[in-house]
């Protein structure tokens, strides 16, 4: 397995760089994606699903989109799209972009200011209720220049100014949308989708698939295939089979017990890059019938003790081998304010025993460590929809038993565990947050501001010098921002509201015939329009296709 590793990520970076050798009459060719969903939709402010992000960032532009970097603090790592250029005021409460004179969208009229001035305010509405809504809470205002210039005006100078602006808003056509109350856009179908990007919607079948042609006259330049088509499938399986039968040319699911079989297919390679996401085991930190703290994990030492208890690289070569690593914290290594250097409280049993029985959880004749005559009993719920945590339960409830600590699993479906977690109904859970292309998402998931209804921190962990360090990473300039943030995972990691298992590589698998481009950590489909197919290594359906 681990030669497998090292293969792929060979081949990772091998595909980064493999479109370099550009040469126009390559254009053309079909790429088939195996996905386990339908969009459900495709107007930008109401997606909810990967597949629908992955198929609008194709159809749509941004102002200016986030670098493989991932450095959303440096306007200048950011990539151009609509605005070819912009600039700031003196105070930086205003934020001035021109748009590209030669943009159009898919119908032929010309992208202007005012396109940029109405999705600000068909998003910031109360009636669309955008996904977006909290992102723009900074920006006051959209103004207008002249045709080609807009100007945003915020409310206080952050470090995600230029981000919330230029790459949270995919930008849509003023002159198809505008005549639609807002209010109406949640009760009506939205029209067909009317893009600047450089790729065009073609088809959706609802449940059938999506396929989306190059814009042969893109003011970017033309998209190197001629088509990409999303096929939904109904399960994990059936996806594996899709890819490995030559049905499908990619898919972005696949797990490490994969490798080997597909690894036979000459016709197949993986390709593995960074994860965004991180698996964590939560602690609830309030009693469940009021708001009194947990009996048990209310108590600060309890829980390191446990941390102490939980030997993480063990679970991590268990169930991932080599295609994940242990997190150093609420956070990910793809991050530029990531320390890699730091860490967790340390796997100690010794350690862990010494402070249980500080803490008079002493073990009893059977082994069971008990207090008062109790014995140290609690549950963790788990999504049965999800192999590699129902994995982790288990490893770590043996770790957990061999300490003497009762714990059992209770499985369930992942609405089911959202509402205990959401309800308080719980003593802790195994789950998973993908992270966007910024960390700013750590503070609802583990700052106070994220306690309550609305709020995503479950575990009601509140610590006001992890919230003022938190917030002060989150408003730091880029030469003392990994320094902050290590200071806030600090606090986190030695208070313990949770125990951050795994951090999972991706893992893709890709027909040969297909050539990739740089990829995104957290969007292997950033520069989809340059992926492109050799015209010698064509199979039958990289020929259908042509102008649309």
């Amino acid at each position: 397995m681990r030669g497998t590793v090292a293969v792929a990520l060979m081949l990772l970076l091998a595909g980064c760089s493999e479109n370099a050798r550009k040469n126009a009459g390559e254009n053309g060719g079909t790429l088939v994606i195996a996905t386990l969903e339908d969009p459900g939709t495709l107007f930008p402010p109401f997606i909810q699903t990967t597949s629908a992000k992955q198929i609008t960032e194709q159809i749509y532009d941004y102002l200016a989109d986030v670098g493989p970097e991932l450095d959303t603090r440096d306007d200048k790592k950011f990539r151009r799209e609509l605005a070819d250029s912009w600039n700031w005021s003196t105070d930086s409460l205003k934020l001035t972009f021109h748009i590209d004179s030669r943009a159009r969208w898919h119908d032929g009229r010309k992208v202007t200011a005012r396109d940029v001035q109405f999705t600000f305010e068909l998003n910031k509405a109360p009636a669309v209720a955008s996904r977006y809504l909290s992102s723009l809470e900074n920006i006051d205002s959209v103004t207008l220049g002249d045709s080609l210039t807009a100007s945003f005006w915020f409310h206080r100078r952050v470090p995600t100014q230029f981000l919330d602006a230029a790459a949270q808003l995919l930008i849509l056509p003023a002159h198809q949308l505008e005549r639609i109350p807002f209010g109406r856009l949640r009760q009506v179908v939205p029209p067909p989708p009317v893009g600047s990007g450089r790729f065009r919607l073609r088809r959706w079948d609802k449940g059938a698939g999506v396929e989306i042609g190059a814009d042969t006259a893109n003011y970017r330049g033309r998209a190197r295939l001629d088509r990409v088509i999303w096929s939904p499938v109904t399960d994990f399986t059936t996806a594996v089979a899709r890819i490995s039968g030559g049905e499908a040319d990619f898919f972005d699911g696949l797990r490490p017990e994969n490798l080997k079989s597909l690894g036979s297919r000459r016709t197949l390679r993986t390709i593995v890059i960074p994860g965004m996401g991180y698996g964590f085991l939560r602690f609830n930190l309030r009693d469940r019938m009021n708001s009194r703290p947990h009996p048990l994990f209310g108590e600060r030492n309890l829980r390191r003790a446990i941390a102490m208890s939980i030997d993480r690289n063990a679970l991590v070569r268990s169930v991932f081998d080599t295609f994940a690593v242990v997190p150093v914290g609420p956070t990910v290594h793809a991050y530029s304010t990531t320390d890699p250097s730091l860490a967790q409280i340390p796997f100690d049993s010794a350690r862990a025993g010494r402070l249980f029985d500080s803490l008079g959880w002493v073990r009893s004749p059977d082994n069971a460590r008990m207090k008062n005559g109790k014995p140290l009993v609690f549950t963790i719920i788990v999504s049965t929809e999800n192999l590699n945590r129902i994995k982790m339960s288990v490893l770590v409830q043996e770790q957990l038993r061999r300490m003497g600590l009762q714990a059992s699993v209770e499985r369930m479906q992942s609405s089911a565990q959202l509402a205990r977690e959401e309800s308080g109904d719980f003593d802790a859970s195994i789950g998973a947050w993908t992270m966007p292309s910024s960390p700013d998402a750590t503070r609802d998931a583990w700052s106070s501001i994220g306690i309550g209804k609305n709020g995503v921190n479950y575990g009601s962990y509140s610590n006001p010098v992890f919230d003022q360090l938190l917030d002060s990473a989150l408003t730091s300039d880029p030469a003392h921002a990994r320094d902050k943030f290590s200071a806030a995972y600090r606090v986190i990691n030695e208070d313990a509201p949770a125990v951050w298992l795994y951090e999972p590589r991706r893992v893709l698998g890709v027909h040969r015939r297909i050539r990739v481009a740089q990829m995104r950590p957290d969007a292997w489909w950033f520069s989809l329009p340059d992926w492109y197919i050799p015209p010698a290594e064509r199979v039958l359906r990289d020929r259908i296709g042509g102008s649309p």
